[in-house]
């Protein structure tokens, strides 16, 4: 269940398995294939488990690597970012940076982290199935996007003077970061409706809370309340999503927003409009597989990678 996976500037996949927690590294050219670090104590009931990962900006100088897991801890269950020392192929000191409660429910529980074009590590942390929680910015980091340092301080830049970015968010574990504006978008799974596309809004309310249900699901809490860019109607399950910018499938889609989805097995495009804040067209169909999509990442080459429960794959024109 490799749900979390990253690449090095040199091409070599990074990867952790959602059940065991093991980090490994895999040189692609020659499928050797290296467990780094083990991490203990990981809860995997649900949608929980070790779910993303990302390397230090300034990797390998900095030889840090960052997982997203769902542990059970002496504080109770924990959703917990840690920063994983890596000396000489091995895993030789670990940092729990960020630390968040993680019950009872065992869905809506995010996992996504990336760094940013601003070198900054953005977390995305589900509501927990509690909608109250989406809206609530005292001490509770649940239904928010979070951004923090690379050692895990909260940045004088941030919104709240907490590690809160962006709150208003129900069941997400995809965003990305649009290379040619930096601006920052991610998919929302709705009740029963209204699975979104987002621009991500810094400070901004994205209007899922305890008010909400179909068909009004961003109704919730102070206004402005920031809109989707894109809902789907009836729910496909979305899950990661990734841009395409120069990335070997033809200049169509050069430029354009892919997203994933677990329910159908589907990748669509989304071509944005000029002033890239939202689309002309899409979405339009790119595979439509038996399987579920999980994340989406940019690879070697800028190629587009895909995972599912299983496997990962190299995105490729027919």
């Amino acid at each position: 269940s490799p749900v979390g996976f990253t690449f090095m500037p040199g091409g070599k996949l990074v990867y952790v398995e959602r059940h065991t927690g093991w980090l490994r590294f895999r040189t692609l050219g020659t499928g050797v294939d290296r467990r780094i670090h083990r991490i203990t104590n990981v809860n995997s009931t649900g949608e929980r488990g070790a779910l993303g990962v990302a390397l230090h900006p300034d990797w390998p100088n900095r030889p840090f690597v960052y997982v997203f897991v769902t542990r059970n801890t002496a504080d109770g269950l924990r959703n917990q970012v840690l920063r994983i020392k890596v000396v000489g192929g091995d895993g030789v000191g670990v940092r729990k940076i960020l630390s968040v409660a993680a019950g009872p429910a065992s869905n809506h529980n995010g996992g996504r982290i990336l760094f940013g074009p601003d070198e900054k590590l953005y977390v995305v942390v589900g509501d927990n199935a509690n909608p109250a929680n989406s809206q609530d910015r005292s001490f509770n980091l649940r239904g928010k996007i979070l951004r923090i340092n690379p050692d895990g301080s909260i940045p004088a830049t941030n919104p709240f003077d907490t590690r809160i970015w962006a709150y208003g968010i129900r069941n997400s574990i995809g965003f990305a970061f649009d290379p040619r504006t930096g601006r920052l978008w991610e998919q929302d799974n709705g009740p029963g409706c209204n699975d979104e596309v987002n621009r991500i809004v810094k400070g901004g309310n994205h209007g899922w809370g305890p008010s909400q249900n179909c068909p009004n699901t961003n109704n919730s809490g102070p206004t402005p309340r920031i809109l989707p860019k894109h809902t789907f109607v009836d729910t496909v399950g979305l899950t990661g999503l990734v841009f395409c910018d120069d990335c070997g499938l033809g200049t169509g889609f050069n430029g354009d927003l892919l997203v994933g989805a677990v329910n159908d097995g589907r990748i669509r495009r989304f071509d944005l409009n000029t002033r890239r804040r939202g689309f002309d067209t899409g979405p339009r169909l790119v595979l439509d597989r038996p399987g579920p999509v999980l994340s989406l990442e940019v690879g070697p080459n800028r190629r587009i990678y895909f995972s599912d429960f299983g496997a990962i794959y190299r995105l490729a024109p027919m």
